[in-house]
């Protein structure tokens, strides 16, 4: 699909849209402004993420990949030596990497890119809102209003801790083709949304996948001669996936997590806000560990008044003909897809307001297939984003007048109600207001030390136990381009845990290897021979022999 096409289909063939986007480029930077720090916009500042979060890592990745002298494709050896690591499973974006790859003799040594990334993806998710909502719509204070109630779900500022996952703009997008029935018929489309969508997060295939799968059972229901076409573009499309995955090293053998439910949604996960800091008028009840995260999808209260008040109406206004303009009727078809999507999100371990309901135990073969989508809570987005969407175009049904005023009034409480939550994401990038780059390892003998390296290994090779030291130095070793040991992966490989296993039993023997620097975290006890050469810096024990 053409870009010309694209804004032929988007309505923005003519001049008269730059309207618009500059309205929409202003509501971005001003969302933008409520919930992060504008400093996190400088590439060169990077103190406020190497804090052993998730960020720090997708930060990390895409630094070693930068500075890799032999980069592979999205995979960099510089982390996880000797077998290396794909950028996927370092939480890094392999779709922005791929177009930072080219700027990385102009980008500054210490680069980050995330919060560009976030400001991106927050007129993105405006913009496709817009779309959606821009034909239907009886007045401008209507659109606006209910762009924003659409587009700034608490869901997508929840995940400023991975913030790939901020691209809900995917299924938006995926909203905007299914609505229209020669889009979602269209697989030249399809297939530009899924290829997009698979360099960025493979939970967000999934549900960018499922709305396609409706979009083709329609396409088949309404076309059964056109049967064996479909099909082929079907498989093209999937062997495009397939191709993608192979590339991003997705089919290397794995460890399992094997904890498929743990971080499921709860069933009260609509109208519990979780977190105290996370809503101003209703009370968060604290879900169990894993739940409150994974599992949160807190509407907010204008939202959660929108959606019974749109069930009424639905039944009281004027129903349009299945083939007007203002129907809601395709919608039925993605309620097969939303179904399971939430019967996953929910898995066979629910909770309810942070108690364990009864259980249902998974066949071991079902449940190790499920590992894929472990953090099963995320899968309700596309849910949620349905539900608001149907609720704000039965809104427009009221009389133009009177539907302005009831969509500015629930965009209001709305946005009194995540007050808190906006301070309490914003606090996450304070200390990119002028925070020191390394916290753990500030001492200028790290350099010197690193320098002088072969590689660097962490006992043990777990480095989740000491991730903000990990990534200090791992952040160190990749501009100077010595190769770490360790990293922290989504998914480690089978060969590099057993590598590192190995690795850790020689050194707890008293074995090392020369040329190679030490670090030991989680309280790590110096093996006797070892005592000698071993010495602290910086509180952090190191064994070291250039």
């Amino acid at each position: 699909m053409s870009f010309d096409s694209f804004r032929r289909g988007s309505g923005l063939a003519t001049t008269d849209s730059f309207g618009p986007l500059a309205l929409l480029a202003a509501l971005a930077l001003a969302l933008f402004g409520v919930f992060f720090h504008w400093q996190i916009l400088d590439i060169s500042n990077v103190a406020w993420l190497l804090r052993g979060s998730d960020n720090g890592e997708n930060a990390l990745g895409l630094h070693a990949w930068l500075h890799d002298p032999a980069p592979g494709f999205l995979h960099t050896r510089l982390l996880n030596a000797p077998e290396g690591v794909g950028l996927l499973f370092t939480d890094s974006n392999p779709l922005l990497s791929m177009l930072a790859f080219p700027l990385r003799s102009l980008l500054p040594a210490d680069a980050q890119l995330i919060g560009w990334w976030l400001l991106a993806c927050l007129f993105l998710q405006l913009f496709f809102a817009w779309l959606l909502l821009r034909r239907h719509a009886p007045k401008a204070l209507a659109l606006w209003c209910g762009v924003l109630l659409l587009a700034a779900l608490p869901t997508l500022f929840n995940r400023v801790v991975h913030v790939n996952l901020m691209a809900h703009w995917l299924i938006l997008w995926s909203l905007w083709r299914f609505t229209d029935p020669a889009r979602a018929g269209s697989n030249n489309g399809w297939a530009v949304l899924i290829a997009v969508t698979a360099f960025i997060h493979s939970y967000l295939l999934v549900m960018v996948g499922a709305i396609w799968a409706s979009a083709m059972l329609e396409r088949l229901w309404n076309d059964r001669r056109g049967a064996p076409r479909l099909l082929a573009e079907c498989a093209a499309i999937l062997a495009m996936v397939g191709g993608i995955a192979w590339s991003l090293g997705v089919f290397e053998p794995h460890w399992p997590s094997g904890n498929y439910g743990a971080f499921a949604m709860p069933l009260d996960a609509l109208w519990n806000p979780g977190v105290e800091t996370y809503s101003t008028f209703l009370p968060a009840i604290e879900q169990r560990p894993g739940r409150g995260f994974e599992g949160f999808q807190y509407l907010g209260l204008g939202l959660l008044i929108l959606l019974p008040l749109a069930a009424i109406l639905a039944r009281r206004l004027p129903r349009p003909a299945a083939d007007a303009p203002d129907s809601l009727a395709r919608l039925k078809w993605l309620v097969p897809a939303l179904a399971v999507l939430t019967l996953l999100a929910i898995s066979t371990y629910p909770d309810f307001a942070g108690q364990k309901l009864p259980r249902f135990q998974l066949p071991a073969d079902l449940a190790m297939t499920l590992d894929a989508v472990r953090a099963s809570g995320r899968l309700f987005w596309p849910v949620a984003y349905v539900l608001v969407f149907a609720g704000i175009r039965i809104l427009y049904r009221l009389e133009p007048r009177r539907a302005g005023l009831v969509i500015a009034a629930l965009a209001v409480v709305q946005a009194a109600d995540l007050i808190p939550m906006a301070r309490s994401i914003r606090a996450q990038s304070t200390e990119a207001r002028g925070a020191p780059l390394y916290v753990r390892t500030a001492s200028p003998e790290w350099d010197r030390l690193v320098a002088q390296a072969k590689d660097i290994a962490f006992v043990p090779g777990d480095v989740t136990k000491g991730l903000g030291v990990f990534q200090e130095v791992a952040w160190r070793a990749a501009r100077a381009r010595v190769p770490v040991r360790a990293v922290y992966a989504a998914r480690p490989s089978l060969a590099s845990n057993a590598r590192q296993n190995a690795e850790t039993d020689a050194f707890r023997r008293g074995e090392v290897v020369p040329g190679r620097l030490y670090i030991l975290i989680d309280g790590e006890p110096i093996p006797p021979p070892l005592l000698a050469r071993a010495r602290p810096l910086d509180g952090v024990t190191i064994v070291f022999e250039p």
